[in-house]
C-alpha cells in the first residue's frame, strides 16, 4: 500500500528522541544524520486504492536529512 500526503501535516507531536528511537542505528546507517526523532501527526492522504481522507501518520526525522520512513497508522473517521 502506497500513500501520498496531499495536505499539510497537523497536530505534530514527538513520540521518541535519542535512545528512545529503537531503529536509530538503522536510520544512521541508511540515511546518515544524528539526533533522530520519531514523530506523529495527522494529514490528508491519498492511498493507491483511491481512498482520500485524514489519517494518523508516523515518520522519523533528523536535521539535515528530513522526513523518512512514512507509515499510515490508522484512518481517521469523519
Amino acid at each position: 500500500m502506497t500513500a501520498k500526503v496531499i495536505g499539510p501535516i497537523r497536530q505534530t507531536e514527538i513520540i521518541a528522541t535519542g535512545r528512545g528511537v529503537r531503529v536509530r542505528h538503522f536510520l544512521r546507517d541508511v540515511y546518515g544524520g544524528r539526533n533522530w526523532r520519531k514523530m506523529k501527526g495527522t494529514a490528508r492522504v491519498e492511498i493507491d486504492d483511491g481512498w482520500i481522507g485524514d489519517a494518523e501518520i508516523h515518520w522519523y526525522e533528523a536535521h539535515g536529512v528530513g522526513k523518512v520512513e512514512w507509515k499510515i497508522k490508522r484512518k481517521l473517521e469523519p
